[in-house]
């Protein structure tokens, strides 16, 4: 087994020392203890950070154009549309999130007078029910402007990955 193996295989299988139950470090924690400890806080900073920053949410996974890229093996041209559609979808998202919020405040604030104010509830749930088709109007045209750059054997890759769940529309 390649060394860097045996590394991962014993940081994630639980043992926290050296081998023979040793550690060393002030403290009594071995350095691999800290290192685990550390990484995991990265992780969950990372995926927190770039989670709401880059918009895993378009696809379904972090860095969805680096990913679409490699394994649709996209050419230069491709890649320049393809971040387009997804930057404009992103901004669509973020856009039904901002009406998402406001819907749920006119519905708290529905519910927050005095009597139940039956007209705002549903302004609040109109608004809710138009962001969403409006969302759903953009994510196909940018599935329609995917499908027209992609050559047929990437969209049969394509539709596999979101078929399988390896992607999420």
């Amino acid at each position: 087994m390649h060394p860097g193996m045996m590394y991962w295989w014993k940081s994630h299988r639980g043992d926290h020392g050296w081998e023979g139950g040793a550690e060393c470090g002030v403290g009594g924690h071995g350095w691999r203890r800290h290192h685990r400890h550390a990484h995991r806080h990265w992780r969950e900073y990372e995926a927190s950070h770039h989670d709401s920053e880059l918009g895993a949410g378009a696809f379904g996974v972090r860095r969805p154009l680096r990913y679409l890229a490699h394994k649709l093996d996209l050419d230069e041209a491709q890649v320049t549309e393809l971040a387009r559609v997804l930057s404009e979808l992103k901004t669509e998202r973020a856009q039904a999130e901002v009406d998402g919020r406001r819907a749920t405040a006119a519905f708290a604030d529905a519910l927050g007078g005095e009597s139940f104010d039956l007209d705002r509830a549903n302004a609040a749930g109109a608004m809710r029910v138009a962001s969403a088709e409006h969302l759903r109007g953009a994510v196909v045209k940018a599935l329609g402007r995917i499908h027209a750059m992609l050559e047929p054997e990437q969209r049969e890759r394509l539709a596999y990955l979101i078929r399988t769940g390896t992607l999420q529309i």
